[in-house]
């Protein structure tokens, strides 16, 4: 399957977003967390779940399932693709240029919250390094190599209830978030949910708005399937 994605990839894509995909991809190999990483002026992260969550006997490992083709994949190209053309107008963002982190949830609130840690980690180091090469200017010292730029706000997850749990550790470090199919109400409430935002409409909108054309086309009956939970 892998040798498949790569071959898809490099006759629709170009060669350095292959790259970065594949470190992304190939993660579950080394048994470790890795990303896909864009350089840029300003660095957005991003959690896709690029993998199908651990299965029940692998939960414990956090030890994510197979690859997701369309679903995880399909998100991480997108975000690059948008990037890359943004970048490439000079009228949108002169002399500014996006960068991305993008790690894999991989569907799962332990997993995801592990990323989120790593998030928040680059931004403390970052921080560190600026008040240390502030005093290396004052004393009139050598200034340190600067690292890995922190992010200046999150995209995803997708899952309802694990974007709770994010939001929830990324707020008490003020970093925005927003979730691109997280639909639960209860992250409608700003008073718990203070930096979380998101481009599709929750619950009850969409609860709503089923019932308006139910009315519009004056249904007798209706089937309702649901599922319970925050997803």
């Amino acid at each position: 399957m892998g040798i498949l994605l790569f071959f898809l990839f490099a006759l629709l894509g170009d060669n350095n977003r292959l790259t970065r995909l594949g470190t992304l991809v190939h993660a579950q190999a080394n048994e470790r967390r890795v990303l896909a990483h864009m350089p840029g002026d300003i660095t957005i992260g991003a959690l896709f779940s690029v993998h199908h969550q651990p299965p029940a006997d692998k939960v414990h490992e956090r030890k994510c399932g197979a690859v997701r083709e369309q679903y995880g994949i399909q998100r991480v190209e997108a975000m690059m693709h948008t990037l890359d053309r943004i970048n490439a107008d000079p009228n949108i963002l002169p002399n500014i240029t996006l960068g991305c982190e993008i790690r894999d949830s991989c569907w799962h609130s332990a997993v995801a919250l592990e990323q989120s840690i790593e998030f928040i980690r680059d931004t403390l180091v970052s921080t560190e390094e600026e008040e240390s090469m502030s005093r290396c200017s004052a004393t009139g010292g050598g200034i340190p190599m600067k690292g890995k730029k922190p992010i200046v706000g999150l995209i995803g997850p997708g899952s309802s209830s694990v974007a709770i749990q994010v939001q929830n550790l990324l707020q008490l470090f003020n970093i925005p978030q927003i979730a691109y199919s997280a639909t639960s109400m209860d992250l409608s409430d700003k008073s718990l949910y203070k930096y979380f935002m998101r481009v599709v409409p929750s619950d009850a909108q969409q609860a709503r708005a089923m019932v308006d054309i139910v009315k519009r086309y004056n249904w007798t009956y209706v089937s309702a399937i649901h599922t319970e939970g925050k997803m």
